[in-house]
Parts: C-alpha cells; structure tokens; sequence
C-alpha cells in the first residue's frame, strides 16, 4: 500500500502538459477546484470528467499509474460515501434497518462526493507527475511575488512547501525498508484489529523520526556547502516564459468552465 502513494513524484516527459508553464498549471488547478465545488447536476460533472481525461491524455500518463495514486485513497472515499448514504436524509427510502436509513437522496449525494473527490485527487496528482519540485518552487514563489512588498518571506515559503511534496515519496519509502527489516525480526503488522495494528506501529515511529531529522541535517549542509542564503540575489537556470500553448489552455480552460457553471445553473 505504501508503494502505491505517489504523490509529490515527478515523471519526466515532453507531453504539452509538461511543457506548459507551472505557474499556468497551478492557477488552473486552482480555478479548477473552485469550479468542482460549484458545479451541480450529472452533466456539470460529466463535461468536469471529460476535461480530466483530456488533461491525462496530454500529459501521457498512463490510466494505470493514475489508478495506483488514487488506490490509498479508497477508504477516505468509501468513509465518505458510507457516511453521506446514513446521514443524508430524504423522502425515497431503500433500506432501512435498526436506525439506519438509507435514501435515494443519500446515495445520490455519496455519488457526488465520491466524484468529487476523486476528481480533485487526481487533476491534483497530474500536477504533480509533470511538474518538477523546482519549477513548481519558481511558479509558487513567482505568482506569491506580490506578498513580498509586506515583507511575506515568499521564497522561503514556496522553497518548505516543495521540499515536504518532495520528500513525502522518500519518506514512504524509509517507512516500507523499516517496516521490512523489523518483519525480518519478526514484527507482526497485519494480524489483529484495528488497535492492536495501531499498536504495532508505534515501533516504526522512532527510526523513522531519526532518519527524517538525519535527511533534514543532511539537506541543510548541502544547501550551505553550495552557499544557499535564501532567494535574495538568487538566479535561475530557466527563467519562466509564458509561451501560446500556455494562453490557448487558459482560453480552453475558460471557456469549459464557463459551460460547467452554466450547466449547473441552468439543468
């Protein structure tokens, strides 16, 4: 399961959706998300759907690694229908047993959440699988460049968010070679219920906590070996620069947008 959890990894490639401009992709996640909460009704989520599969088939990404990133959100997702079909109430009632209820309404809304969600995991991990931490660190710091005339420590903080993406895949797999080595001593992390599972991890907690601190005292000579004092007098390889493609996505992306909310509105 843990080798499953992708995100925050990068897949290089040479797809359109790579070769966009990360701040681009960033405002449009954003816009992205808004318009996903907003939207209503089976076609406003159908065209939403539709814009994901297009957006997956720039990149070149295969479905199958999508899938893989969105397996240990399972039981987030199936947590979250299960409660929308008892607490949401209704007149259309299917089953109903002890004090639980379960309506028409209620299974229509764990539907949509369940859509949501998983639209918004992954236009979240394509972001992610093609954009590089750097350039992602770049279009965060350039588009929070505004803050900086109150003082806003815009680098630093764009500079900490990439870091802990980055490190999250390191992290899961420190985690699974600490969970391997002590099953070869003989631990047990799959038997018993619930608590006794919860029980059993806590062993993994102190190695795993001293090689984080060990990689973050790493990471802060190496950045001091190479003179890093932060984004003052900082330059760039590759200086971002706003290309057509980058505009012509924002016109599509309007546009389609525009057609989610008119659908909700209207139907």
């Amino acid at each position: 399961m843990l080798k499953d959890i992708t995100l925050g990894q990068f897949f290089p490639g040479n797809s359109p959706l790579h070769r966009m401009d990360p701040r681009f992709k960033i405002v449009l996640v954003m816009v992205y998300i808004v318009v996903l909460f907003v939207a209503k009704g089976i076609y406003a989520y159908a065209l939403i759907a539709a814009f994901n599969a297009l957006a997956m088939a720039l990149s070149r990404i295969r479905v199958r690694l999508l899938l893989r990133g969105l397996r240990p959100m399972l039981f987030i997702v199936l947590f979250t229908a299960i409660l929308n079909m008892i607490y949401v109430s209704g007149e259309h009632v299917l089953v109903s047993f002890w004090v639980i209820t379960i309506t028409w309404e209620g299974v229509y809304a764990a539907a949509y959440m369940v859509a949501r969600i998983v639209l918004l995991i992954s236009a979240t991990l394509l972001l992610t699988y093609t954009t590089s931490p750097i350039m992602l660190t770049d279009a965060i710091e350039r588009l929070l460049g505004p803050l900086k005339k109150i003082r806003v420590p815009v680098h630093e903080f764009a500079m900490m968010m990439t870091i802990a993406l980055r490190f999250i895949p390191t992290l899961i797999e420190e985690t699974d070679k600490i969970m391997s080595a002590q099953k070869a001593r003989g631990a047990d992390f799959e038997s018993g219920n619930i608590f006794r599972r919860a029980k059993a991890l806590v062993p993994l907690l102190i190695p795993l906590f001293v090689s984080a601190f060990r990689r973050a005292d790493e990471l802060a000579l190496a950045m001091e070996c190479r003179c890093y004092h932060g984004g003052e007098g900082r330059t760039r390889m590759r200086v971002l620069h706003a290309a057509r493609i980058d505009f012509l996505a924002l016109a599509v992306c309007a546009v389609w947008f525009g057609g989610v909310i008119t659908l909700g509105i209207l139907l």
